[in-house]
């Protein structure tokens, strides 16, 4: 019997957006090109630094409130302090650690620019200082028993899931990975939603405790897309603060693997290996895209 160890697992999140958009108009208060920064009127909480966002110009005109830029639409990602000033940003990394120093400048507009913001989807990224989660799958059923059954008999329906996710609370300080505070401020989001997609690992690659060959880069996961229905930051004198979110699914929760084939090669019906006529000493190989 083999031993699979959970401190091997890890989540995978990526940012998704339920098609919610804010609406606003940009004047030239609104903008403080010396210091990269602008705001306009939404409520606290619908952007969250990290965000990859579009932002459109609903009447056709130009964004000139970004330096040098004459279209009417753009996709980048934002970094929002405590006071709701964004600034723009060309990677997730540069937006994690804000500041002036790699923000997009800006220049003051010569008039009224009425904007439509969305959140966009961006790469999945490995969600840091996760201490647990789990994955609960539900499924309905149906009574159909009738007066003359003896037994009562039920009938499958829909399938549900939910799950939980508990990490220890961190809210800045790393470029590449998603933060556990963007859970909690995920649960707060009303106008653009509070969905999220994720690859939960039960075994990823390069872990093998079976020690055979073929299964070392075998990997198992839960995909599945999400809303966060609960979150709670427990805090306690005598122990490390910890992040607890809930969530339920919002659609098809799927089982995946990724099987190394024995060999990596495609064998035919009799197991012979499938050789080329050009080189028989030629092989055609499995490749595998998720």
């Amino acid at each position: 019997m083999t031993v699979y160890l959970g401190a091997q697992g890890e989540i995978e999140l990526k940012r998704i957006f339920d098609g919610g958009t804010l609406q606003s108009i940009i004047d030239a208060a609104d903008v403080n090109a010396s210091r990269k920064r602008f705001s306009f009127d939404f409520e606290h909480g619908q952007l969250i630094t990290g965000d990859q966002v579009q932002i459109t110009s609903t009447d056709g005109s130009a964004l000139s409130f970004i330096s040098g830029y004459t279209d009417t639409s753009i996709t980048r990602f934002v970094h929002v302090d405590e006071l709701d000033g964004i600034r723009l940003y060309d990677s997730f990394g540069n937006a994690v650690n804000g500041g002036t120093t790699n923000a997009i400048a800006l220049a003051t507009p010569g008039g009224s620019i009425p904007i439509e913001v969305s959140v966009r989807g961006s790469a999945k990224r490995v969600l840091a200082q996760v201490s647990s989660f789990e994955i609960n799958t539900e499924r309905e059923t149906v009574d159909t028993t009738v007066l003359s059954d003896e037994f009562r008999t039920r009938v499958n329906t829909l399938i549900s899931g939910s799950g939980r996710i508990t990490a220890f609370w961190e809210y800045a300080g790393n470029q590449t990975q998603e933060l556990p505070m963007y859970l909690y401020e995920l649960a707060h989001r009303t106008k653009v939603g509070s969905n999220f997609s994720g690859n939960f690992y039960i075994k990823k690659s390069d872990y093998n405790p079976d020690g055979l060959p073929d299964q070392g880069n075998d990997e198992v996961w839960w995909q599945v897309e999400g809303i966060i229905t609960a979150a709670a930051i427990q805090f306690t004198p005598d122990s490390a603060v910890q992040i607890t979110a809930d969530f339920i699914t919002t659609g098809e929760l799927q089982l995946r693997m990724k099987l190394e084939p024995s060999g990596d090669v495609l064998l035919q019906e009799d197991s012979g290996q499938i050789r080329l006529d050009q080189d028989s000493s030629a092989r055609v190989l499995l490749q595998q895209d998720f």
